[in-house]
């Protein structure tokens, strides 16, 4: 219990300091939000370009890591992603048919497809793919059946957005940034956004929370205790792929902060999915602000894709985990 009152104690305070040391990373240098105080024109790229950059990678962050936790709890499996049910590929097409379109309909005439927006286009792809998931798999009854129905519908949508990128190879010029996941663009606007998306999939998934617990025991089993799966499944699937969709459609594909942070989470404190759900949202946001920062300072004037990072980051930190765990089981 101490523990875990000093997680919930630390996670806050690295949430503020990640976003103090964002507002100061720019791209000549470090320069301290309250030093730029004095001089209007920084101050206006610290309140306009930093701080909303910081503020929503951290939301972003949290978005996937939430994510990560309800697939982990719903599908019973430590490798289970924010991505397993086809978000990520659908929102890669999305984008990939807007820019197609747009392209395509410059000259046609057609002004409410440039007010679509990549943002627009990725979140409706992402829920899309989804809702061709639960089509196939009949519902979220078979979990098994969900999980190869959200596999398959990744593998297709994968093929049809590569398939349209080698007949427009401008298109994969202009997908780049999306493909490699990048914080650059994002601004107040899209922080209300991913805030409210946070707040509904924590409002949807965190009162089914014990039901998560009842599902590591086995569906058999939940079912004899009187514990509504179905019904659960539903509304986490729902919560899941909206947090998911939000976070891609505003900041692209970041690669293994929904996969590690349920299990960083964990590690730090050992508790159960109502305390899961939010911590591992909290160590999400922090570690896409700690990579987004890390991204900002490596190479300026020039930023690094966050993407790049976490996924080396991320795949770093899994394989030390493994390693740790086969060392244990062999003494």
């Amino acid at each position: 219990m101490r523990t875990g009152r000093f997680v919930w104690a630390v996670l806050p305070m690295l949430a503020a300091i990640g976003l103090v040391l964002g507002a100061a990373a720019g791209s000549t240098g470090w320069q301290a939000p309250w030093a730029a105080w004095q001089d209007p024109q920084s101050w206006q790229i610290v309140l306009e370009i930093r701080l909303p950059r910081s503020v929503g990678a951290w939301l972003a962050g949290a978005l996937l890591g939430l994510a990560g936790a309800l697939a982990q709890g719903v599908f019973r499996n430590p490798l289970a992603g924010p991505f397993l049910l086809g978000s990520a590929p659908g929102a890669s097409l999305g984008v990939c048919l807007y820019l197609s379109a747009l392209g395509a309909g410059a000259g046609l005439g057609i002004p409410w497809l440039s007010q679509l927006g990549m943002t627009g286009a990725a979140f409706v792809g992402a829920m899309a793919a989804v809702l061709i998931t639960l089509l196939l798999s009949r519902g979220v009854q078979h979990t098994l059946r969900l999980l190869l129905a959200g596999v398959i519908v990744g593998v297709m949508l994968g093929a049809w957005t590569s398939w349209l990128s080698l007949l427009r190879p401008e298109v994969l010029r202009s997908m780049q940034a999306f493909m490699l996941g990048s914080t650059g663009l994002v601004g107040w606007t899209a922080c209300v956004v991913m805030g409210a998306s946070l707040l509904l999939s924590l409002v949807l998934s965190w009162p089914w929370a014990r039901v998560l617990d009842a599902l590591t025991l086995g569906e058999s089993t939940a079912r004899s205790l009187g514990v509504p799966v179905v019904a659960a499944q539903c509304v986490l699937v729902l919560a899941l792929a909206l947090a998911t969709g939000a976070a891609v459609a505003q900041v692209g594909l970041i690669a293994f902060v929904g996969l590690a942070a349920p299990h960083l989470a964990r590690a730090l404190a050992t508790t159960t999915h109502r305390r899961l759900i939010p911590m591992s949202a909290f160590v999400g946001g922090n570690l896409l602000l700690l990579a987004d920062v890390m991204a900002r300072s490596l190479m300026r004037p020039h930023d690094l894709p966050v993407g790049l990072l976490t996924a080396a980051l991320g795949g770093a930190y899994l394989l030390l985990r493994m390693s740790r765990k086969d060392r244990r089981a062999v003494s």
